[in-house]
């Protein structure tokens, strides 16, 4: 599957339309299959159930009417709650967590639950017929007076209102609980480590080479954010090429025309005809997504940080919480190969495709530096921020990788006689000495 059709599926699981008009269909189905197997007389062993009453028609036509009505009533009722929530957080978290809660399976199953209840209960509801109904198919005259209930089908459609119901409980519970700042932090937190494992396998090694690309470009043709990448596919067409192909961009970068995505290295001397087999790489919209992006997932980290010891919030507590996660992901950044290689040579300039890396100082900048101006105005936030820096530095033997933490430690302390003063910036220098003293080996 292609980097595009891939960037396309996501935004289809991120909506709420998917999976309830899945539902449907599915419903749909279900219905067609239990009447047939009610009018062909599968069913019929259930009249053997003396516990079991059968339903009448007119009972039957009441019961699927009362189940159709009061699910598209609850998916109304859920759908409202749902997007009161989403509004809630997107505007005290960050607008950027509304992908989040977009693609939250419970509530999107919550909905298509109730969605497909409704759509089978009416589906069976059209094949009651009452004894003295008169039939307007010529075919099914023969029956035409003695009426019709699908007692399977009735059944099923009782188990799915059960289910209905134990789905509305859990959904009452799961709202309240998703859109606890906690949850959504932990929700970002493990998300963002999971993805630093995957993208990054290999223990530290080496440092990585900042080095700007340079050779004969491949222009972008379109604006947008670049959600995702097949790597594997540049590889090939660098292969096929016999060239080497060094990248301009990162995942989640915005281009525009005439933005270089990629280089030919200087010492290829190929044509432009592979160049639209490149740009179809990449796959361009007009919104990050975390799929391949981890400073997306760096950023709502802080952006959160940085809302909450914002003076119309003041809460403290919840940036502590989000420097916890950001001291965790940094944690594992700082233990991995930050290098991503294609073609497993031992001299990285014969990779057919060289990747834009970041080193260890960069994510530091992006996640610690980012909240330095707001955590240095809080004493608490700033002594937890010198704790977890301190975390970070105890998991690390590269001495590189350890400065780059003292240097964020000495500019937040820096920062911080800026902005405190009196008691405050005593607490704060205390905390800074200690810092200086558990940091340097």
């Amino acid at each position: 599957m292609s980097q595009r059709l891939k960037a396309a599926w996501e935004a289809v699981n991120a909506s709420y339309w998917f999976y309830p008009a899945l539902f449907a269909g599915l419903a749909v189905l279900l219905a067609l299959f239990t009447v047939h197997l009610d009018r062909s007389g599968w069913a019929d062993w259930l009249g053997t159930i003396e516990w079991l009453q059968p339903a009448r028609p007119e009972g039957a036509s009441n019961m699927l009417t009362v189940i159709a009505g009061t699910m598209i009533g609850v998916a109304s009722t859920v759908f409202s709650i749902t997007i009161a929530a989403v509004a809630y957080a997107s505007g005290n978290y960050g607008p950027r967590l509304l992908t989040n809660f977009m693609e939250d399976r419970g509530n999107q199953f919550s909905l298509a639950t109730f969605i497909g209840t409704f759509v089978y209960a009416l589906t069976v509801l059209r094949s009651v017929r009452m004894a003295d109904e008169q039939t307007l198919f010529t075919a099914a005259e023969s029956t035409a007076m003695s009426g019709f209930v699908p007692q399977l089908s009735l059944l099923v459609a009782y188990g799915l209102m059960a289910l209905s119901i134990a789905v509305l409980v859990f959904f009452l519970n799961h709202i309240p609980a998703s859109i606890r700042i906690n949850s959504v932090l932990e929700g970002i937190g493990q998300r963002l480590i999971n993805d630093i494992g995957e993208r990054f396998p290999d223990s530290a090694s080496a440092a990585v080479e900042m080095k700007a690309p340079e050779g004969r470009p491949v222009t972008a043709d379109d604006t947008g954010y670049i959600q995702r990448v097949d790597w594997n596919r540049l590889e090939r067409i660098a292969q096929a090429a016999g060239g080497h192909l060094k990248l301009g961009v990162r995942t989640g970068d915005f281009v525009h025309p005439q933005v270089p995505l990629a280089f030919w290295s200087d010492d290829d001397q190929l044509d432009d005809l592979r160049d639209d087999e490149i740009r179809q790489c990449f796959a361009l919209g007009g919104m990050r997504t975390p799929g391949q992006d981890l400073h997306f997932l760096i950023d709502e980290l802080v952006e959160i940080g940085l809302r909450a010891l914002s003076p119309g919030i003041n809460d403290p507590f919840t940036a502590i919480t989000a420097v916890h996660w950001l001291g965790a992901a940094t944690a594992e950044l700082g233990g991995r190969d930050l290098t991503r290689a294609y073609g497993g040579n031992e001299d990285a300039d014969e990779d057919r495709l060289v990747l834009l890396d970041d080193d260890f100082a960069h994510y530091i900048k992006r996640s610690f530096g980012a909240m330095r101006s707001a955590v240095a105005t809080s004493p608490a936030t700033a002594a937890v921020t010198f704790e977890a820096l301190v975390n970070v530095a105890t998991s690390l033997d590269d001495e590189t990788r350890r400065k780059a933490l003292a240097q964020e430690g000495e500019q937040l302390m820096r920062q911080a006689r800026e902005s405190l003063a009196g008691p405050d910036l005593e607490t704060v220098e205390a905390r800074f000495r200690t810092f200086e003293k558990r940091i340097v080996r």
